[in-house]
């Protein structure tokens, strides 16, 4: 239930350039949220990648440290509104989370905007 597979990762470079170039985005700070509808051939709801400014962290290990923050906000809240919609709408989006703040922000913060993010999400799809 609370796992973040393979399947869920986007890598698809075609459909990473169509949803920069094509998709809809807004902002929930600190993040940058791009998404676009798909039509997937496998089971996945959503696809997402996640993406930090190398311009803004130059350590590597900076960067790192707010994906894995990033991914695992996402596993943990992800079930909750946005499968659960998206399973219940039949539709399948990718998804591209970018972060925009200047500074590491605790894992609690993180979280806590994260569940703000996806349900501001679900509202922006049923648009």
């Amino acid at each position: 239930m609370y796992t973040f597979k393979k399947e869920e990762r986007l890598c698809n470079k075609k459909l990473i350039e169509q949803l920069y170039h094509n998709g809809s985005s807004f902002l929930c700070y600190p993040y940058k949220v791009s998404w676009i509808l798909t039509t997937d051939a496998d089971n996945t709801p959503v696809k997402v990648v996640f993406s930090v400014p190398k311009k803004r962290f130059k350590n590597s290990v900076d960067r790192n440290q707010i994906k894995r923050r990033m991914r695992e906000a996402f596993r943990l809240n992800k079930q909750d509104t946005l499968y659960t919609y998206l399973i219940a709408e039949n539709k399948s989006i990718a998804l591209s989370l970018g972060y925009v703040a200047k500074d590491i922000i605790p894992f609690d913060v993180v979280q806590k905007k994260m569940v703000k993010l996806l349900g501001q999400l679900c509202v922006e799809i049923a648009k």
